[in-house]
Order: structure tokens, then C-alpha cells, then sequence
């Protein structure tokens, strides 16, 4: 990330960067994630119905919302255009701690500003839930949110959300891809869950309780139970509620095996259960 490559790349991430303006409350970031108009930012940004976005070249559009993931803090915006220059969303999972990771945003009114750093952790954060965050010592301001945080090649790891003790804080872009390509939506199982701390072989880790069965859902078909706690999916224990969505995704007609516990009894059950409509996390 050194020289005159480390230039280039920087400027074709500042070219994929645009500022959004919603409202009376101030401006945020996003990123071009496809040349016909697709723009990705932090759902926080968006405070009105009629977000404007500016370009790098100082061209201003209105914007339309098109879809919205609140519980990870996205939002999709269009504008009309074609050839933008789009960045390249890498694959999130394949990041790792102590990577060299470039932020763009547009700070306190300072547009197309630049920092790097190192990605500091991968995963939840205490406080924070279930899901999981890229954790990178780069200094971020308000202004920032919904800017790119991208790997030294330029690919785009997360979005830049929020800055908790003293690290920047960003949605994987795994989250972000699914968004764009419309999978969010799709969550198989048929169950409500909560999140809990459960102790098994002596560990703490994530489960998710059962609150509801959806009637005539996949869940039901495999003989689940209100109170049973969900422990992971085809034999990997789960970090976070992400992991066990990103499991479930894919085609109706698969078939997976679930681990779980039910009662007072301690050793792990295991079903399986051919997928069907909807997971709603409470």
C-alpha cells in the first residue's frame, strides 16, 4: 500500500465514495456499488424520503430509497446514471486481523478524506449483539458513516457504521452483497428467536432460544419446541446470529442438520430439517 499503486487505488475509492444529504441533520457517505446507480449506505444516514446524493465530480441527484436493512444499519439508494465508477464488494469472511484496510468518507465537511489502518478484530462486540462487526483502528468522524472501508486492493470489506473504544466499527460486505442482490429477505426456517448466553462443555457461547413456531413452517415439520435453544448448524457452533442466517440462505430444497438443546438436559440434539419460509430474530 505504498507508491504510486497505493495512489490509484486510493483515487478510484474516493471516485466509488458519494456524500448523502437527508434532511436537516447533517450529511454521510456511500458507496457506488453498481454503474447503472446502485448506491450502499448506513440506514442512519437516511433521515428523510428524498436523500440527494453528490458525486466526486460535484454532480447532484435526488435519490429513492430502495431498500432498507435496519437491523444491520443499511440502506439501498438509486440514482439515475450508467457507467459510474463502482467499487468491488470483496468477500468479508476471507478478511483477517492485522489486514491493512484504507477508509473514505467525508468527515466533518471534509470530502473524499482518507485513513488507514489495520483490522483490529472480526465479530461481535460486547454490548453491541449478536452480530458481527469488521473492527479497524482507522479514525473516523461524523461523516463517515456509510463510507467504504476496503482491503489494499481497493475491494470494499464493510461499510463504516460507528466508532466504539476508540475502533471504527463496519458491516461486513458479505451483509452488504446479500442486501444488494435482494437474499436478505429470504430466512427459511420459520422460527423467532432471541439471542442467549448458554454455557456447553464448559464454554460460553451464543444460542438462540425459540420463542415462536411459524404454523406449518420447516420448523414445525422437524418437531422444534418453544424454549428449545439453537446451538449451531451442520456441526459448527455459531459467533453470531449472522452466522446462523448465512447458513440457512440458499435454495428451499436443502436439507440441514441442526444442533440444539432441549430442557434441562445437556447433551446436544441434532435434526434435520428441509428449509422453508421465514426466520424473524426478536
Amino acid at each position: 500500500m505504498v507508491g504510486n499503486g497505493f495512489g490509484e487505488i486510493a483515487e478510484k475509492l474516493r471516485r466509488s465514495t458519494v456524500e448523502v444529504a437527508s434532511g436537516s441533520r447533517g450529511q454521510g457517505s456511500g458507496i457506488i456499488v453498481k454503474p447503472e446507480g446502485t448506491i450502499v449506505t448506513n440506514a442512519h444516514v437516511v433521515h428523510s424520503p428524498s436523500p440527494v446524493v453528490r458525486l466526486w465530480d460535484g454532480a447532484s441527484y435526488p435519490a429513492t430509497i430502495a431498500a432498507q436493512d435496519r437491523e444491520n444499519d443499511l440502506a439501498v439508494l438509486r440514482i439515475p446514471g450508467a457507467g459510474l465508477p463502482a467499487a468491488t464488494l470483496a468477500d468479508s469472511d476471507a478478511l483477517r486481523v492485522g489486514e491493512l484496510v484504507i477508509a473514505i468518507g467525508n468527515p466533518l465537511g471534509f470530502v473524499g478524506a482518507l485513513t488507514t489502518g489495520v483490522v483490529h478484530g472480526l465479530g461481535r462486540v460486547p454490548g453491541l449483539g449478536p452480530r458481527k462487526w469488521v473492527q479497524a483502528a482507522v479514525q473516523l468522524a461524523p461523516g463517515n458513516s456509510g463510507g467504504p472501508l476496503a482491503d489494499s486492493q481497493g475491494r470494499v470489506v464493510g461499510v463504516n457504521t460507528m466508532v466504539v473504544g476508540g475502533l471504527g466499527l463496519a458491516v461486513p460486505s458479505n451483509r452488504v452483497s446479500r442486501l444488494v442482490d435482494g437474499r436478505s429477505a429470504k430466512s427459511p426456517l420459520g422460527v423467532t428467536v432471541r439471542p442467549v448466553n448458554i454455557m456447553t462443555r464448559g464454554k460460553q457461547g451464543l444460542g438462540l432460544r425459540v420463542l415462536e413456531i411459524a404454523r406449518g413452517s420447516a420448523a414445525e415439520t422437524a418437531s422444534l419446541r418453544v424454549d428449545d435453544i439453537l446451538l449451531g448448524i451442520e456441526g459448527q457452533a455459531m459467533e453470531s446470529l449472522d452466522d446462523f442466517k448465512e447458513g440457512l440462505e440458499g435454495s428451499e430444497e436443502r436439507v440441514v442438520r441442526l444442533q440444539f438443546l432441549r430442557g434441562h438436559a445437556s447433551h446436544l440434539r441434532t435434526t434435520s430439517i428441509r428449509l422453508g419460509p421465514s426466520l424473524v430474530a426478536a
